[in-house]
């Protein structure tokens, strides 16, 4: 039996009667009964644009997008992703995703947190308080975030915590921590190694007297006594070693000549995880900034990140998404949360100011002292005053309405002068007769 030549084939057009696509012997990648237009590809980077012209060149967060859109990054890796592993999008938009009426569940702020009274002595184990986290102390993986409100020193009374690393930062006052291998007094990446600062070994005058050691495993609490001091290491050596960092020695940011800085390049600290290109969670710092070169100064862009972002402003204006972001306050967005809304306080006087961030891979739970035994929560009601601050200036933009009509007519007539390029009859009657004239 002779087989069928090329033109005794038949298109099907039923998809539930086909064998492949290719038995719809249509020339377009689509479809018939879909309108839309696509880029393809699998794993690519792609770019996008209603008006022409309207993406940016050469950067991703200009000073002033065009007709007055907002830029706003989503990411779905850890910034310090290697480019394989690096995903993320810059858009434009007419309003960023920040602005809505409402609060979000992944967003919440608090103010200050309450201060002792001065008729009352808060140590450090009575004042600290769990404010959320992820993760469980037993798989020995996950992170916690505790807020301490202390007036008072720890008399013959010590602190174990044998769930992790304490990251301990100090807002007011001045702590002074006695640990196993010496004392330090903390202070308030691109960081040099000799700023780091390691406590010599120390032993305390009076060995022989009643102390109580308040131990944390698996998030619970115990306590033991003891007849003599825990402080009586007379000699140590090794790398497992309590340290202070003075957080105004971190380099203050760098030219931003392409993009809004990287917030890597604010990472002081950072903890792994399983996961090679996805910490754990990172300690990060934003100071005073200036930017000294021309059409640089940006602050953050509007964004949306796989990660977790608990911010808290040590002093100053920082970085919080309400004009009431207050020192000793605290913020967070959880994983894609949008967010980005930046004080006037903090665009007006970006120096006297110092904000720091815990950034985690996780999504975090909160306590029911962080939603409402602080009495600080304030995760209620609408928030005009963001809505307010982030108008539509595209819709603004002069004429900006003829120019969209004309994109789409444009965009119409030469949608039409593609789809003659599928059309074989179209294309011999042009062309051929054409080649025989």
């Amino acid at each position: 039996m002779q087989a069928p030549t090329s033109n005794q084939r038949k298109p099907i057009k039923d998809l539930t009667k086909v064998f492949h696509y290719t038995d719809t012997m249509t020339r377009m990648p689509t479809r018939d009964n879909d309108p839309y237009e696509y880029m393809a590809g699998f794993g690519n980077r792609f770019q996008s644009e209603v008006i022409p012209g309207i993406l940016p060149a050469g950067q991703n967060n200009p000073q002033e997008p065009r007709f007055g859109l907002y830029t706003e990054g989503l990411t779905y890796s850890a910034f310090t992703a290697p480019r394989h592993a690096n995903f993320s999008t810059y858009t434009y938009r007419v309003r960023p995703a920040a602005a809505h009426m409402t609060t979000l569940a992944g967003q919440a702020e608090w103010a200050p947190f309450p201060l002792p009274n001065d008729d009352e002595k808060i140590d450090f184990i009575d004042g600290l308080h769990t404010l959320g986290g992820s993760g469980d102390p037993n798989l020995r993986e996950g992170i916690a975030l505790y807020v301490f409100m202390i007036n008072a020193d720890m008399d013959h009374r010590a602190y174990c915590n044998t769930d992790g690393d304490f990251l301990i930062v100090p807002q007011l006052g001045t702590l002074d921590i006695q640990t196993e291998m010496g004392l330090l007094v903390p202070a308030t990446r691109r960081t040099n190694p000799r700023d780091f600062l390691h406590p010599v070994a120390h032993i305390d005058e009076n060995l022989h007297e009643d102390w109580e050691i308040v131990n944390k495993a698996n998030g619970r609490y115990s306590v033991i006594g003891q007849d003599h001091s825990p402080f009586d290491l007379v000699a140590w050596h090794g790398n497992v070693v309590p340290y202070k960092y003075d957080l105004t020695k971190f380099a203050s940011q760098n030219a931003t000549s392409i993009d809004h800085t990287d917030p890597s390049v604010n990472c002081v600290l950072t903890a792994p995880s399983r996961d090679p290109v996805t910490p754990l969670a990172d300690f990060l710092w934003f100071g005073p900034r200036w930017d000294v070169a021309s059409n640089t100064f940006r602050p953050p862009y509007f964004h949306r990140n796989s990660a977790t972002e608990f911010l808290a402003c040590l002093y100053g204006n920082g970085l919080g998404r309400s004009e009431e972001f207050l020192p000793g306050g605290g913020s967070v967005e959880v994983s894609h949360t949008p967010h980005g809304n930046f004080s006037d306080g903090y665009i007006a006087d970006g120096i006297d100011q110092m904000t720091i961030m815990v950034e985690s891979s996780r999504s975090f739970l909160f306590t029911e002292y962080a939603r409402s035994g602080c009495g600080t929560f304030k995760n209620q009601g609408p928030d005009p005053e963001l809505w307010d601050a982030l108008p539509d200036k595209f819709s603004a933009y002069p004429n900006i309405k003829k120019i969209h009509s004309q994109v789409k007519s444009d965009e119409e007539a030469w949608k039409k002068q593609l789809e003659a390029y599928y059309d074989d009859d179209w294309l011999a009657e042009r062309y051929m007769d054409h080649n025989k004239a």
